[in-house]
């Protein structure tokens, strides 16, 4: 039994491209802009503002601590309270169920994350 060889397709030759157009300086062709070296960037400074110590009311003080702490800690210290104790809500994780110590700051059974900074404002000075 003999077995027939196939043979292979012939491939078709690439089409030629066309060739790009070239392009002719006239008068009125604006001269290339000379691309300048970036300066390396400066290293960027928090706002004296944020990181100024405030001293928390005493609803806030039970959950932060009474030393006085510059707004980002505040916020960081009140994430790890939140996270520790599982108040976030199961089903939308934006927003935090209020346990006693929380409600005192809030006022309210359930913020979302956009009104925590907010609300912490009214307990610092």
């Amino acid at each position: 039994m003999a077995t027939a060889k196939k043979t292979p397709a012939k491939k078709a030759a690439p089409a030629k491209k066309a060739a790009p157009a070239k392009k002719v300086a006239t008068a009125s062709a604006a001269p290339a802009k000379k691309v300048a070296a970036k300066a390396p960037a400066k290293k960027r400074t928090p706002n004296a503002a944020f990181m100024k110590a405030l001293t928390p009311s005493a609803a806030l003080a039970a959950v932060v601590g009474a030393a006085p702490l510059p707004r980002t800690e505040v916020v960081s210290k009140l994430w790890i309270y939140i996270k520790k104790h599982g108040l976030q809500d199961s089903a939308n994780k934006r927003n935090i169920n209020a346990d006693e110590k929380l409600k005192a700051v809030f006022g309210k059974a359930q913020v979302t994350m956009f009104e925590l900074a907010g609300l912490i404002g009214k307990h610092l000075k």
